[in-house]
């Protein structure tokens, strides 16, 4: 018997990385998976987003743990596109009482520098999670059986770290500490409700917002970057993997943590801890 049997979790972000990764685990343990994702570029990233066939292969992959998935192409900075993935997955599962707010992108660098890279780190992280919350919390109340809410934020939603103060740094770093502030207001709101909510503060994952080679080449051009200590996990890893943030993630979405709301959870090999 699965962790999560019977649950059926609306995971946003859900074509690769830390989000694909997230609906195999759930799926592995028995959760029925609703995934969305944008699969297509948005310009002030500097990296290479997901495709829809990257959303295909997170559909074959939960498939092949024995797991069942509906997909959906979508872009959570509009409300309307979260909707239509919500109602596709009630229409297939009939519920959704977990939610997984995991679309991220990171405009750090070279596009960064562009004012709309503010706009669109805030709209992706911060009201792309609003949204996603809004579409998915009266159903779960109405239900009445509970659930828990996940929200990725980041090592960078609970200290100062950033590569710079270009826009698209500063809407990341804003965006990560802003949904801190959701999870603390929906958590105290939806506690009678026995719907949890929390958030998760990786620090560096390696997935393809990372570990790419427009990243490394900013990296090789800028040494100190890599040499600063203030970069640097205690932990003597440089990058953890997907699974590791997936594995929290299950936790909280399991009955294991039926008590455990209003947290902000590292998973950032001592990051937090200097």
């Amino acid at each position: 018997m699965g962790r999560v049997d019977g649950k059926v979790a609306f995971i946003t972000g859900a074509a690769r990385g830390q989000g694909r990764s997230h609906a195999i685990r759930l799926a592995e343990e028995g959760a029925s998976i609703v995934a969305i994702d944008i699969c297509e570029q948005i310009p002030s990233v500097f990296y290479p987003m997901a495709t829809p066939e990257d959303l295909a292969e997170t559909e074959r992959l939960v498939k092949e743990v024995g797991g069942s998935i509906v997909t959906v192409v979508g872009d959570v900075r509009k409300r309307e596109d979260v909707q239509r993935a919500y109602d596709a997955g009630i229409e297939q599962f009939g519920h959704v009482d977990t939610v997984i707010a995991n679309a991220g992108i990171m405009p750090v660098i070279d596009q960064g520098v562009e004012p709309q890279a503010w706009h669109d780190a805030i709209d992706t992280m911060l009201t792309g999670v609003w949204h996603t919350l809004e579409v998915t919390v009266p159903g779960m109340i109405e239900r009445g059986a509970g659930g828990s809410i996940a929200i990725t934020s980041s090592a960078a939603g609970l200290t100062s770290i950033g590569l710079n103060t270009f826009p698209g740094q500063a809407g990341y770093s804003a965006a990560k500490h802003g949904v801190v502030g959701l999870m603390r207001l929906y958590s105290k709101q939806l506690a009678k409700h026995f719907i949890r909510v929390n958030t998760v503060h990786p620090t560096g994952v390696d997935t393809p917002m990372v570990a790419n080679a427009e990243y490394g080449a900013f990296v090789n051009a800028n040494p100190d970057v890599a040499n600063d200590d203030a970069y640097k996990n205690p932990m003597p890893v440089e990058l953890v993997e997907a699974v590791d943030i997936s594995n929290a993630i299950l936790f909280l979405a399991s009955d294991e943590a039926r008590y455990v709301t209003g947290i902000t959870m590292p998973v950032d090999a001592g990051y937090n801890n200097r």
